[in-house]
């Protein structure tokens, strides 16, 4: 099919996710044929850097020889079957290892395709287990201004960007709301390096009112990710443990973004040496390949549903393709990775070249903050600097940023006012300061306008 037929068909068929479809009449999606290394390639052969893994997915790099091997040599087998009532190889390796490498104490793992249904999963396992535990008033859940933790509607339920639920808010949960951290803005007028975690008085106060009617709290540890990329201390997470201990409350984290190396470590509660009740894990796990999430649950969680069958404890929740066995292959073979080419140990140059770009970035105009958690940075833009007055969002700066940045061959996709880098760990120095380099004159180049 040439590029003129596939861009017709494209228009007249397919609807993209996250996008105005109008958009594409003055900006068509880019036709990519292939993948290598860090890079998209289009059908025309031109070269992209892939700047945020493919919505955060790709840990590897694209066409990864070992996890093209792990999924030939696992379909040569078998590509899926049933889960009820059977089980296999891969999802037991994967299921035992995952434990054995998570926070301690989460010995269980359920299996879903994606990153909404494992919080859906986490969030039914923890209003189940207060049905079950003798406590039916705890119905209810708290997440974080801001948050996201998935478009469909329980995950909905306990977002936090209004851009994504707003006009769904007649369907959705009623939960509970707090202000979330933003070190940037900081009403306290502290710095994330220092601060004593005053932001965490909202959430404690709610608590100490509201624990009756709570079943769980629900954040992403770290970073706030559609947020525009919040970073935020440990120590949040330390009190967040505390606070849910003290007081009977499920502490669900959602590290569908930041697990697997993006914070530096494998997973971000390693920072505050503290173990979740539940965890959702998804994006990365296969490498960027296939669809596969996984909800990790405690003991204690997983025996309020273990029972005989008449007293119908069970968690009656199900996917057609629960514990896929390609998917399973390529995330052992993702697990295989981290620790034989210890990925772990080898971010160390890539954080800090990152790092190193911090002074060069906040010297513009137009940059209010360049922020880093691991492998994550984020350049937030501004109007007025001195009083980090945000871009109307009218203006649509990070488009202009992403138009900006594909000329001159990377990937970026802004969150708002937020630029933001989230490559494949394993990118070259040299293809990660060309990236940072594309960034700056993007940014250049957008804001230079409004000066």
């Amino acid at each position: 099919m040439d590029k003129a037929e596939l861009l017709r068909l494209d228009r007249e068929h397919v609807w993209h996710p996250c996008t105005q479809q109008k958009d594409h009449e003055t900006l068509p999606p880019i036709p990519i044929a292939r993948g290598e290394g860090p890079y998209l390639i289009d059908v025309d052969g031109r070269r992209y850097i892939d700047g945020v893994s493919s919505w955060w997915v790709n840990l590897f790099g694209h066409n990864h020889p070992r996890l093209n091997r792990a999924l030939n040599d696992q379909a040569g087998r078998i590509a899926h079957h049933i889960f009820a009532g059977f089980t296999h190889e891969p999802a037991v390796e994967l299921s035992a290892r995952l434990c054995a490498l998570a926070p301690n104490g989460l010995n269980k793992v359920f299996f879903s395709d994606n990153g909404s249904a494992a919080v859906e999963v986490a969030l039914k396992m923890s209003f189940q287990f207060w049905q079950q535990s003798g406590r039916p008033e705890k119905t209810r859940f708290v997440s974080l201004s801001d948050a996201y933790h998935g478009e469909t509607l329980g995950a909905l339920s306990v977002g936090g960007c209004d851009l994504y639920r707003e006009v769904y808010r007649p369907i959705l949960l009623d939960g509970f709301r707090v202000q979330g951290p933003d070190c940037f803005r900081c009403p306290y007028g502290r710095n994330r390096q220092s601060c004593d975690i005053e932001c965490f008085e909202a959430m404690e106060r709610l608590v100490s009112e509201k624990h009756d009617e709570i079943a769980a709290i629900i954040i992403e540890p770290l970073i706030q990710g559609a947020a525009g990329m919040r970073i935020y201390p440990a120590g949040y997470l330390r009190r967040l443990r505390e606070l849910c201990d003290r007081f009977a409350v499920h502490y669900i984290a959602d590290e569908i973004a930041v697990g697997f190396g993006r914070t530096g470590r494998l997973f971000a509660n390693e920072h505050a040496g503290v173990s979740p009740d539940l965890m959702c894990l998804s994006k990365g796990i296969t490498g960027g390949y296939l669809p596969l999430a996984v909800t990790l649950a405690t003991d204690e969680i997983y025996q309020a549903f273990y029972d005989d069958y008449v007293s119908m404890k069970a968690f009656l929740h199900s996917h057609s393709y629960t514990g896929n066995p390609l998917a399973c292959a390529l995330a052992v073979e993702v697990l295989n990775i981290f620790e034989q080419e210890r990925v772990i140990e080898s971010l160390h140059e890539p954080m800090a070249l990152l790092e190193s770009w911090a002074p060069r970035f906040e010297a513009l105009p137009n940059v209010g903050e360049f922020r880093r958690g691991g492998m994550v940075a984020a350049v937030e833009l501004v109007q007025e600097k001195e009083t980090k007055t945000p871009f109307p969002w009218q203006e649509r700066r990070g488009l202009c940023v992403y138009r900006s940045a594909l000329a001159r061959g990377a990937l970026l996709r802004p969150l708002g006012n937020v630029v933001y880098f989230m490559p494949p760990l394993n990118t070259p120095l040299s293809i990660l300061e060309e990236l940072l380099g594309i960034a700056y004159d993007a940014i250049v180049e957008t804001t230079a306008a409004s000066r």
